[in-house]
């Protein structure tokens, strides 16, 4: 005889799903709407096989779709342009409404000494590369480029100023 499969109600699907994200089975119940004392439902709720089931199969999901949240970041990272960084260095005094628009991610810091003239500083495209090349299957054809790259700042190539 095969187990039957209960169906989650509307609150305790809530519940995992705030649970997945907060890491805190009170405030979970507090936010799926579980009426009395939120830590005990909660912990009731973490006590039951369907929500345990549940609440491992979000979190494999929110694991992929992070590793591909990941893998999309350091994608951008390697081979983002730099033209609205550019841009915003010959700027003075750039408005909030100029910088809205830019693309400014691989911007990893910005300071402005006393003197006026802004420096940019970028995130390491080579690290980046080699993030993607670690992460497997989506990379192919990375491993070359980035073989590549590092060929090329060897032989001096590449300029770093």
């Amino acid at each position: 005889m095969t187990p039957i499969k209960k169906k989650l109600k509307p609150k305790e699907k809530l519940f995992c799903a705030y649970f997945v994200c907060l890491g805190d089975a009170g405030e979970a119940a507090e936010r799926a709407g579980c009426g009395g004392d939120r830590i005990s439902a909660g912990n009731r709720m973490l006590c039951e096989e369907k929500i345990l089931n549940e609440i491992e199969r979000l979190t494999a999901a929110r694991k992929r779709a992070l590793a591909g949240l990941a893998s999309a970041g350091y994608y951008r990272l390697a081979f983002g342009g730099i033209t609205d960084a550019l841009r915003l260095l010959y700027m003075d005094d750039p408005a909030p409404e100029q910088l809205k628009g830019m693309d400014l991610f691989l911007i990893s810091e910005i300071k402005k000494p006393k003197e006026g003239m802004l420096e940019i500083k970028f995130f390491d495209r080579l690290k980046a590369l080699e993030k993607l090349e670690n992460s497997g299957g989506e990379s192919e054809g990375v491993s070359g480029l980035y073989e590549a790259i590092g060929r090329g700042a060897q032989s001096g190539g590449m300029r770093s100023d």
